[in-house]
């Protein structure tokens, strides 16, 4: 089951930056969504694996990982800020091009994002945030089901995803953009 809406208005960043530090929400095109409540012990558990490993990969290279909650901007043009009206917070981001990081997180399409599911998300990061993260130009985009024990990967081809590959949570899988890092899934499931 998704989480609600905030309500039927158009809400920006300058919005956004005002609400109360203890709520949590995505803007998506101007449509705040709510993030709910921490996620699972195993959730961060998974989270956090797969984090060390790209951390650990790509120390002392240009590209930098960053955890939820981690401010990604998208803009549509070349609004302030104030006007941006798609703000999310990726499980995990990876950007490459150090101009688009500041002190609120990044301004402007990640590398590579991976999302991990859960109950409450299912449906966004598998619909809505797919087709944002394809039309902003996202290169390289995971979701992770622990559940199903499955990765699902779409890569930017033409400006679009194609037919995404998908591969059980076993072995290794390399991210395709940045092939020095290898996610070892026995590392990142076990119990």
């Amino acid at each position: 089951m998704g989480l609600p809406q905030l309500k039927e208005t158009r809400y920006t960043y300058a919005d956004y930056r005002q609400w109360p530090e203890g709520e949590r929400y995505e803007l998506i095109d101007g449509e705040a969504w709510a993030m709910g409540p921490a996620p699972s012990r195993r959730h961060q558990e998974v989270i956090g694996e797969i984090f060390r490993q790209i951390a650990d990969a790509l120390d002392g290279t240009p590209c930098r990982p960053y955890i939820a909650p981690f401010d990604v901007r998208l803009p549509q043009a070349n609004e302030t800020d104030d006007e941006i009206d798609t703000v999310v917070q990726p499980d995990i981001s990876v950007i490459c091009d150090k101009t688009k990081l500041d002190e609120q997180g990044c301004r402007g399409a990640p590398d590579w994002i991976v999302e991990v599911l859960s109950p409450a998300s299912v449906g966004r990061d598998q619909i809505i945030k797919r087709a944002l993260y394809e039309r902003v130009g996202v290169r390289e985009y995971w979701i992770v089901h622990p559940t199903d024990r499955v990765v699902t990967i779409y890569l930017l081809e033409n400006g679009a995803y194609g037919k995404p590959a998908i591969h059980e949570l076993m072995g290794a899988t390399a991210a395709t953009i940045l092939p020095r890092v290898v996610i070892d899934w026995a590392r990142v499931m076990r119990d």
